[in-house]
């Protein structure tokens, strides 16, 4: 096998992209006609996002950590590679029927949710790196947003994406998530 067919599956990719394409499955299928609440698209991506972090760390940390390859680029590629098809997979469902969210928010919310993720998997470890974006959701949905900046950054995930503060936060997770990940890897 090549290294590539190993890595995926050592880091439950198969598993994890079974997950994304069923996600976006039954968003297709239960499409209703009328309104689209904001926040449906956003639970979808950090389903997605979820089922993708599953891989962000693999079967033994001690082999991960004494192989003899470059884990750097490999992190980071299957942070942004995980961002990357959550987003996709959301705007593969809005070609093909319901118009949940404009392109530019399922851009932002999935590089930001990676980005919360990838963090996750640093803080708490790969088997808890769902609960950052989980929880910042949970956040985002149930607590009112105070007015101004702390509002925006807070529930950055519904606002609009042209604004300042809530692209600077899921820019800024993304960043950080990723390059945390690539260079330090996840808890054991």
């Amino acid at each position: 096998m090549r290294w590539l067919m190993l890595y995926a599956r050592s880091r439950q990719v198969p598993t994890s992209a079974v997950a994304v394409a069923l996600v976006a499955l039954a968003v297709w299928a239960l499409d209703s006609p009328g309104p689209v609440d904001l926040g449906i698209a956003v639970l979808v991506l950090t389903t997605n996002v979820a089922a993708a972090s599953v891989g962000l760390g693999g079967q033994d940390a001690a082999l991960d950590r004494t192989a003899a390859i470059r884990w750097m680029p490999r992190r980071a590629a299957h942070v942004l590679l995980a961002g990357a098809v959550a987003g996709a997979a959301l705007l593969a469902v809005q070609a093909a029927g319901p118009k949940l969210a404009p392109a530019a928010l399922v851009v932002r919310d999935s590089a930001g949710l990676v980005g919360l993720a990838a963090l996750g998997a640093v803080l708490c470890g790969a088997q808890f790196a769902w609960t950052l974006p989980i929880g910042w959701l949970a956040f985002t949905l149930l607590v009112p947003a105070p007015p101004g900046i702390a509002g925006e950054v807070g529930g950055w995930m519904i606002i609009s994406p042209a604004t300042t503060a809530s692209a600077a936060t899921a820019w800024a997770l993304l960043a950080t998530g990723t390059v945390l990940y690539a260079a330090a890897g996840p808890r054991r």
